[in-house]
C-alpha cells in the first residue's frame, strides 16, 4: 500500500484465534475505513479563485476593458449612464469616480471622445487576490468641456498613458488605476 499508510495491527487473543477469512476480512475493513492509501492529489487554486494564473488575468483584462468601454458610454448630462462605470469599480476608485462625475454634472460639463485600450499586460497576483495589470491607455481623442465649450484638461497631458490597474479578483471590480514610470507605452 501508499507510502503514508501507517500500519495496523489486529491483536491476536492467545486464547480465541479467529479464522483466516475473519482476519482479512477485519484487516479489509479497518484499511477502508482509515482511507488508507495514497491521497488523491488536490490542487492548489491560485488566490484569485481561478484555477490558474492565467485564468486570473484574463478575467482581470476582461474587467478593465468593461470598465473602459463603461466609461466610454458616459454622458454627464444623464447621471444614469455612470451606474455602469460604478458597477465595475470598488473603494477608493469607485468613491473618486463618484466625486469627479458628480462634479463634472454639477457643473454642466460635457465629455467628448473616447479613450482605448492600446495593450494590456499582466503583472501579478497577490496573496489577496488582487490582480495587476500593466496598460497603455489612449486618451487622445478625449476631452472635457466647459458649458461654454472650453476644455478642462490640462494641454500638456500624457495622451497614452502607462497606468497599473489592480483588479480584485474575487469581486471582479476594478480597485485601481495608477499611473506609472515603470511601463512604457
Amino acid at each position: 500500500m501508499g507510502g503514508a499508510c501507517r500500519s495496523y495491527r489486529v491483536r491476536m487473543i492467545r486464547r480465541r484465534v479467529l479464522p483466516a477469512s475473519a482476519a482479512v476480512w477485519l484487516t479489509a475493513a479497518t484499511l477502508a475505513l482509515t482511507g488508507c492509501g495514497d491521497p488523491a492529489p488536490t490542487p492548489t487554486p491560485t488566490p484569485t479563485g481561478f484555477a490558474s494564473e492565467a485564468e486570473a488575468f484574463a478575467a482581470a483584462e476582461e474587467t478593465y476593458r468593461a470598465y473602459v468601454d463603461a466609461l466610454n458610454q458616459v454622458d454627464l448630462s444623464d447621471p444614469t449612464t455612470f451606474e455602469e462605470v460604478y458597477r465595475w469599480t470598488t473603494g477608493d476608485l469607485n468613491a473618486s469616480d463618484r466625486e469627479s462625475f458628480s462634479a463634472w454634472h454639477a457643473n454642466g460639463y460635457s465629455l467628448v471622445g473616447k479613450s482605448r485600450i492600446q495593450t494590456v499586460a499582466p503583472l501579478g497576483v497577490s496573496t489577496l487576490g488582487q490582480v495587476t495589470l500593466a496598460a497603455c491607455y489612449d486618451v487622445s481623442r478625449v476631452d472635457i468641456r466647459t458649458k461654454e465649450g472650453i476644455s478642462v484638461v490640462a494641454p500638456d497631458r500624457t495622451v497614452v498613458q502607462a497606468l497599473e490597474v489592480v483588479v480584485d479578483g474575487p469581486g471582479r471590480r476594478v480597485a485601481a488605476v495608477n499611473a506609472t514610470e515603470d511601463l512604457q507605452c
